[in-house]
């Protein structure tokens, strides 16, 4: 199938409190200067993400997945087009609100884990519930049950250094999502998990979008896994370009001319 140009088509809300998506890009620019080059990251993106619904993002290394998601998180302004959560446009927004946007409706699971050395995997649960004013007694009795829907129910004293990396990687994720973010921005979440463990966490962030009305923007390589993502995409040179399947997809990462090309 060659690829044609088509607008960003309408996707159905899923399970969401309004009727507007929870996260709306339009032409979205960002792009970087470098000894006289243009880097173009992100050029003319444009997709909507609703309430209930999990989107993979598919790409090469240096496609620009990465510099997407920090925009998504409002870690930076884009240089062209509109970024809107629940309507409100990300890049007029100032800079109180939008710090106040991240730390209170996004969730960003880092593609490093960021874990503080020598405490314990559950007080490095409690870090951002601490930070958003819970007592550390409170943010505990939170975090718990988190850190056992991803397997680490045994490892609560247990510090980072102690921990294997996929079990590392885990404790990053129940961390983040102790917060009960709306909007969960996952860069590599399985990238240090094995096969099985991989499938489990990006069932788990299926469910929580469903089960929340959260969206999830997951960036990953791993095409199985992304499997139970409700749509996939892949982002080339900037671009994106919409994928069916896992096959489709691997095709477009290839350079392959299937898909349907977004402006």
């Amino acid at each position: 199938m060659s690829a044609t140009q088509s607008a960003p088509p309408k996707t159905p809300q899923r399970g969401g409190d309004d009727d507007q998506p929870l996260l709306e890009l339009e032409d979205v620019v960002k792009h970087y200067h470098s000894t006289g080059e243009v880097v173009r990251a992100v050029d003319g993106v444009s997709f909507s993400l609703c309430s209930g619904e999990m989107l993979a993002l598919h790409g090469p290394s240096g496609s620009g997945k990465t510099t997407l998601l920090f925009l998504a998180a409002g870690l930076m302004r884009p240089e062209g087009g509109t970024l809107r959560f629940r309507g409100r446009d990300l890049a007029t927004m100032p800079e109180r609100e939008l710090s106040a946007y991240l730390r209170g409706q996004v969730g960003f699971i880092h593609q490093h884990t960021h874990l503080m050395g020598n405490v314990s995997a559950l007080e490095n649960a409690c870090l951002y519930l601490i930070l958003g004013g819970l007592s550390l007694r409170q943010a505990k009795a939170a975090v718990i049950p988190w850190l056992e829907r991803v397997g680490l129910g045994d490892r609560l004293s247990h510090t980072p250094e102690q921990l294997s990396g996929g079990e590392r990687q885990r404790l990053a994720i129940a961390r983040v999502l102790a917060k009960h973010p709306r909007l969960i921005l996952a860069d590599e979440p399985t990238g240090n998990l094995d096969s099985v463990r991989s499938h489990e966490i990006v069932a788990l962030l299926h469910s929580i979008a469903r089960e929340r009305s959260a969206g999830v923007l997951l960036v990953t390589h791993d095409l199985e896994a992304a499997g139970a993502a409700d749509r996939r995409m892949v982002l080339r040179d900037g671009r994106l370009l919409e994928a069916g399947d896992q096959e489709q997809a691997r095709a477009l990462i290839a350079g392959g001319p299937d898909g349907h090309r977004r402006p």
